[in-house]
């Protein structure tokens, strides 16, 4: 008989591409991920695991066999929501994705709070991109998701997977506090045309929004630096090197040297929980995004 826990480790190196990064979604060390492979490799004398360069490759065989562990898993998890929701108390593990200021700004409060209530509930986060968390949602992958997107970048839902609004995040544009413009209340997009502008890459939900947006006013953004945290941006600013609009969750205390301002109208992007529609009565699910919407406005209030 095949062993469970060797086949979710399969598929998570199907799902996740390496053996790294499988053990890091499992919170396992790598070196169990491929003992637990090797083994199910010997149970079912097939090669599962090909050198491939300085990764691996999955076989035929093992793409067979990955696919039918996603359904095993998928029977296993409708049998733990049963029981859980007959006891009616969360339990059991529950794997969170959550992108990285949400990580940093909401998830300590609201993850300290299931902790004291639900001591039996073992909440796990990962730190994801909003749009992979997604994907990883629908696969099975993880638990739940806190994912966002903007009125202009809707995030797409794939079917078997049920959202709720956590809350809405506003955003400020931050210029240093020698610029011109620092002495205002606010601004109006149009003013803003010959800035440099400092924002995430290319391919972020943050960063296409802003080319989209300044787009639609006439003009072209010149982008002059490129950093995916917003702490990194937040000291760009700070150095004079630009503007930037950061969004006020998990942003922190601005230095002396940068000065928020209100922009018009005000840009925002919308907070999500994400969870498989099989998952939507396990007590674990409905008590985690009640909580996430129970402390958002305190959050909101103090960003």
């Amino acid at each position: 008989m095949l062993d469970l826990g060797r086949l979710r480790a399969l598929h998570a190196v199907a799902v996740h591409g390496t053996v790294g990064a499988a053990a890091t979604a499992l919170g396992y060390t790598p070196s169990a991920v491929s003992q637990q492979i090797a083994k199910l490799e010997r149970e079912t004398r097939t090669t599962l695991l090909e050198r491939s360069g300085r990764g691996v490759r999955l076989t035929d065989e093992a793409r067979q066999l990955a696919d039918t562990a996603e359904r095993l898993l998928a029977l296993v998890e409708e049998a733990e929501v049963r029981l859980e929701e007959r006891r009616g108390l969360p339990a059991g593990r529950l794997r969170i994705g959550c992108f990285a200021s949400a990580a940093r700004g909401l998830m300590p409060r609201a993850l300290a709070d299931l902790a004291r209530r639900h001591p039996a509930l073992d909440a796990r986060l990962s730190e994801v991109d909003p749009h992979l968390s997604v994907d990883l949602v629908g696969r099975g992958v993880l638990d739940l998701a806190v994912a966002h997107d903007w009125d202009i970048a809707p995030l797409p839902v794939p079917p078997g997977v049920e959202q709720a609004v956590i809350g809405d995040d506003l955003c400020d544009i931050l210029v240093p506090r020698e610029h011109p413009l620092a002495g205002r209340d606010g601004v109006r997009r149009e003013e803003l045309s010959q800035e440099r502008w400092i924002t995430q890459p290319p391919g972020t939900v943050c960063h296409d929004w802003l080319i989209r947006t300044l787009r639609a006013t006439g003009y072209e953004p010149l982008i002059a630096h490129q950093a995916e945290e917003n702490h990194t941006q937040v000291a760009l600013v700070a150095a004079g090197l630009g503007i930037a609009l950061v969004p006020r969750l998990g942003r922190g205390t601005l230095p002396p040297e940068v000065v928020a301002l209100r922009l018009d109208p005000i840009p925002m992007r919308r907070l999500w929980a994400l969870w498989r529609t099989g998952a939507a009565r396990r007590p674990a699910i409905t008590e985690t995004v009640r909580t996430l919407q129970e402390v958002w406005p305190e959050i909101a209030a103090a960003g």
